[in-house]
């Protein structure tokens, strides 16, 4: 296996791009946002401690998580997040495991981490170098309300219970500054690092 590399930013930041130029480039991906999501699904491995935690109101009509509802009650309450977290976190953490170990030998392992920065040591300690993608706040802002058609106040909601940016930037070993690149441009960035990590001119 080859480096492993902490990959996180907060909502808006073009996280998600810069991971997919990376599996371009020949990274081996393990998204732990896409393992949540696959776990609070219908049939999800978490869905019946959610149920047994949360009660059936949290459960929505398919069997899934209601993320709706859930993201409603935690801006209310955030101990509902540390709830959550309780149950999808370790779950994600044996997951991810897995999924790290399927990389070819010697090939640069990305794991995509929203929450690294929150998470403290518990995947810090688990990667060699972490990358964060960021951007001004007004600009997250921007791209998740174009993006997701999300209100102002939801969304600044959501940037408030995530790290801060001044956090995020204090774990970083590279920084992608996302702000006025176009995709190109963004590509050219990451390029740089990709080339770093192999040791290329």
């Amino acid at each position: 296996m080859g480096l492993k590399i902490g990959l996180t930013g907060g909502i808006g930041s073009g996280k998600s791009t810069v991971a997919h130029i990376l599996v371009e480039l020949g990274a081996h991906l393990v998204d732990t946002d896409a393992i949540s999501r696959s776990l609070t699904a219908k049939g999800g491995a978490a869905i019946e401690a959610i149920r047994q935690q949360f009660g059936p109101d949290f459960i929505d009509a398919t069997g899934a998580l209601d993320r709706d509802r859930m993201r409603q009650a935690a801006f209310s309450d955030h101990h509902i997040l540390q709830r959550l977290a309780g149950i999808l976190h370790p779950l994600i953490g044996q997951i991810a495991a897995q999924q790290t170990l399927q990389a070819r030998p010697g090939q640069i392992v990305v794991l995509d981490i929203p929450l690294l920065t929150e998470s403290g040591d518990r995947w810090k300690q688990q990667v060699d170098e972490v990358v964060v993608v960021d951007c001004q706040p007004e600009t997250q802002i921007h791209r998740v309300m174009a993006r997701s058609h999300w209100s102002r106040e939801a969304v600044e909601k959501v940037i408030a219970q995530q790290a801060s940016r001044s956090a995020r930037l204090a774990i970083a070993d590279h920084v992608i500054l996302n702000e006025d690149l176009d995709l190109d441009e963004l590509r050219q960035e990451v390029n740089k690092l990709w080339r770093l990590w192999n040791n290329a001119a």
